[in-house]
C-alpha cells in the first residue's frame, strides 16, 4: 500500500512518490486546497516568483504549496529529465518543502505539441488554505502519471507497450494509467466520485475506448479536458491527473 504522510506545515497529507515529486496530496483537517491557473505560462524562474508573491498575498507561507502543473518545449531524454528535476528540487530545498529526501509537492509536467513554451514554464499550481465554516467536502490533487511505473531504474525497460501507438496499444496504456489514478485517489481515500477535474495528456485518439474505459469507470463524471500534449519522457504517450478543487483562479 503507498505511505501517505503528513506535512504539517503545509496543512496537508501527501503520497510518498520519487524524487522529483509526490503521487498526490490531500488538504489536512482544517485546510482546503485552492488552485490557481495562469493566464499564460511563466518560466520557470517567473513562475515561482509569482508562487511566492501570490502566497505572500493571502497570508499563506511557501510550505502551503502543494501542487504544480508544468509546461516543457519537448519530452525529455532521461538524463535531461533527471538535470532538470534536480534544478525543480532544489527550488524546494531553497523554500524548506524538499526535506529529509521526500518531496511532498505533486506535480504534472507535460510538453505542448501547439505553440510549446521556450522553456520550461509553470502553468499551474495549488496551495492549501484554513477552511473556513463547517464542510464535508475534502479537496486532493493527484499527480499526473504515464504508462510507466515510478520509481524504477529508468523509464523505457518498464513503459506499458512501448512504442506502440496502435489503437490497442493505446488503449491498454489508458487503461494502465486509469488504474494508476484510481491506485493513488484509493490511498488517500477518495475515488472518482470525488473528482471535481479530470486532464487527459496525449497526442493519440480516445474515442475508440472513451465510453468503455475512460467514461464507465467514472473519469468523465465532470467531463475530461484533453490537452494536446505528450508527456514529459521521450516514449510516454500517455497520461493523466485529476483532483477534487472548489476553488479556482485564473490570474
Amino acid at each position: 500500500m503507498s505511505q501517505v504522510v503528513s506535512f504539517e506545515d503545509g496543512g496537508y497529507r501527501f503520497i510518498r512518490g520519487v524524487f522529483p515529486y509526490s503521487a498526490g496530496v490531500a488538504a489536512a483537517p482544517g485546510f482546503e486546497i485552492e488552485r490557481v491557473r495562469l493566464s499564460r505560462p511563466l518560466s520557470f524562474a517567473e513562475g515561482f516568483s509569482a508562487i511566492e508573491a501570490h502566497l505572500n498575498a493571502v497570508g499563506r507561507p511557501l510550505t502551503a504549496f502543494c501542487a504544480c502543473e508544468m509546461r516543457s518545449p519537448k519530452p525529455f531524454s532521461e538524463g535531461s529529465f533527471g538535470d532538470f528535476n534536480t534544478t525543480y528540487v532544489n527550488k524546494l530545498k531553497s523554500w524548506n518543502i524538499y526535506r529529509n529526501d521526500t518531496n511532498p509537492i505533486a506535480r504534472s509536467n507535460v510538453c505542448p505539441i501547439i505553440l510549446p513554451p521556450d522553456e520550461p514554464s509553470l502553468y499551474a499550481f495549488s496551495y492549501t488554505v484554513p477552511l473556513i465554516g463547517a464542510t464535508l467536502r475534502q479537496s486532493f490533487v493527484i499527480a499526473g502519471s504515464a504508462e510507466a511505473p515510478e520509481g524504477m531504474p529508468n523509464y523505457r525497460d518498464y513503459i506499458i507497450r512501448l512504442e506502440d501507438t496502435s489503437p490497442d496499444g493505446i488503449r491498454e496504456k489508458a487503461c494502465w494509467t486509469l488504474g494508476e489514478m484510481e491506485r493513488r485517489l484509493a490511498a488517500l481515500g477518495f475515488g472518482w466520485g470525488d473528482t471535481t477535474a479530470t486532464q487527459l495528456y496525449t497526442a493519440h485518439d480516445s474515442w475508440p475506448f472513451i465510453e468503455e474505459e475512460l467514461a464507465k469507470r467514472g473519469a468523465m463524471r465532470n467531463g475530461m479536458t484533453w490537452h494536446y500534449t505528450r508527456p514529459p519522457v521521450i516514449n510516454l504517450e500517455y497520461e493523466l491527473d485529476t483532483r477534487g478543487v472548489y476553488r479556482e483562479l485564473v490570474i
